[in-house]
């Protein structure tokens, strides 16, 4: 295997990345040259395990000294590199605003666009940029021709902000939600396609999917259930803040007529940018939240009027794309769901530990979900703190009760003995009804 081979094999746009990331920081992409050297002949699976490696993509962040960050699924931190071109963008910005802000920074969203497409794999006519999968979802919610009786289907695991816009439209305007139960973890696809189906009826129109479950880290068959909704007549949505850049796939294997993500999760883009997605022929079909002077065309970018935002955040969004491909998304996707592994087998038999995250590799990777019988979600999380200096964030939703645990790539396999160390001196304690 040569360096190309190499590269190619973890992530396809991995040598332009790293040609755009040496214009940057040429230190960084000599490093990189080294560690290709150093892993050419070795599997993507041996790799994943490969501390040397990872210590240097650890190097490439900024990490706290003082505490053990494992919520990286709420917000991920932005390697060093990207932070590096948001100032840089910013200053730039800030020499002329007006001038260089919408005249020389705006002009780059095309090319943005291109690299964001690329790595999704769809047309850059189906990409519109903003700022979160909330922001995203929402507006294909609320942009869709939808009246009183048409019904949509929707699970009870599905994210906050997305439930609450649908039951927005329940309230407004009557539309009918018919809600899906998935046992947490449920490892049965046939099963979770079931739910699904046994939820839609003649008059369903939407078909709303979580793909990687923020609460628990467990994964649906994503494609599966929107093959069989189409089957019914039905579009479908899939929410893919968590899953994408974390799991690697392309939009079209979710088989989504529409799709939204958070770049600042698993990109490890700046705060407050997303990717929207829609199918091309579907664009004519939702409404743009915000005004636009044809809100009801089919050109995907009446959906980016915004007005004044932060060009230098998106640019930077670039710079994330080119680090993630350096990496691969094969590798990175592996390292994550060895990182889970390291732990989670060192700690699964502890007394009174209840796990609400499949250990399958199908059905999650990096993002799982741990309690204690006996003890409160949040008295876990306050422990892991207060004695360890580690850093997670209590879930308590359905019959899950528990903290959620979420390393990423910059983190060490040391960090993680001190959360196996954390985790056994917790399950000692006796808990507070039986003291």
């Amino acid at each position: 295997m040569n360096r190309r081979d190499f590269v190619q094999k973890g992530g396809a746009f991995s040598l332009g990345g790293l040609a755009f990331l040496s214009s940057i920081n040429k230190t960084f992409a000599s490093t990189f040259e080294k560690q290709i050297s150093r892993l050419e002949n070795m599997s993507i699976a041996d790799s994943a395990s490969d501390e040397d490696f990872w210590s240097w993509i650890r190097e490439s962040y900024t990490v706290s000294p003082n505490l053990i960050n494992l919520n990286n699924g709420g917000v991920s931190p932005q390697p060093k590199i990207v932070q590096d071109a948001h100032i840089r963008f910013y200053q730039y910005s800030n020499e002329a605003p007006s001038y260089y802000m919408w005249r020389i920074l705006d002009a780059g969203r095309e090319g943005l666009r291109t690299k964001l497409a690329d790595l999704a794999g769809v047309s850059t006519e189906e990409i519109a940029i903003n700022r979160n999968a909330t922001e995203g979802l929402n507006t294909i919610i609320f942009g869709l021709n939808l009246k009183a009786g048409d019904e949509v289907v929707l699970s009870t695991f599905d994210y906050p902000n997305m439930t609450n816009a649908w039951k927005q439209r329940e309230k407004r305007e009557g539309i009918k939600l018919n809600w899906v139960n998935i046992p947490q973890p449920l490892e049965d696809d046939k099963a979770i396609v079931e739910l699904y189906k046994n939820a839609i009826t003649p008059k369903t129109k939407i078909v709303h999917i979580t793909h990687l479950m923020h609460w628990t880290g467990n994964m649906v068959p994503v494609k599966a259930i929107a093959d069989m909704a189409h089957s019914k007549g039905c579009e479908v949505i899939v929410d893919a803040a968590h899953s994408f850049a974390h799991i690697d796939y392309k939009i079209e294997d979710t088989g989504a007529d529409y799709f939204a993500t958070s770049l600042h999760k698993w990109l490890g883009a700046p705060f407050g940018s997303g990717l929207m997605y829609i199918k091309k022929e579907k664009i004519k079909n939702v409404w743009a939240l915000l005004s636009a002077v044809e809100p009801d065309s089919g050109n995907i970018i009446k959906f980016e009027s915004l007005g004044t935002r932060s060009f230098a955040s998106e640019m930077a969004i670039g710079t994330a794309v080119d680090f993630h491909n350096v990496i691969g998304a094969k590798r990175k996707e592996e390292r994550l769901r060895f990182l889970k592994n390291y732990w989670i087998e060192k700690t699964k038999n502890l007394p009174g530990l209840n796990l609400y995250t499949s250990l399958k590799p199908q059905y999650s990777c990096a993002l799982t979900c741990v309690g204690f019988e006996g003890w409160k979600a949040h008295e876990l999380d306050a422990f892991l703190y207060e004695k360890h200096k580690i850093h997670v964030v209590s879930i308590i939703h359905e019959k899950v009760n528990g903290v959620r645990i979420t390393p990423n790539v910059y983190t060490s396999t040391k960090d993680l003995d001190v959360l196996v160390k954390a985790l056994t001196n917790f399950s000692k304690q006796s808990p507070p009804q039986q003291k």
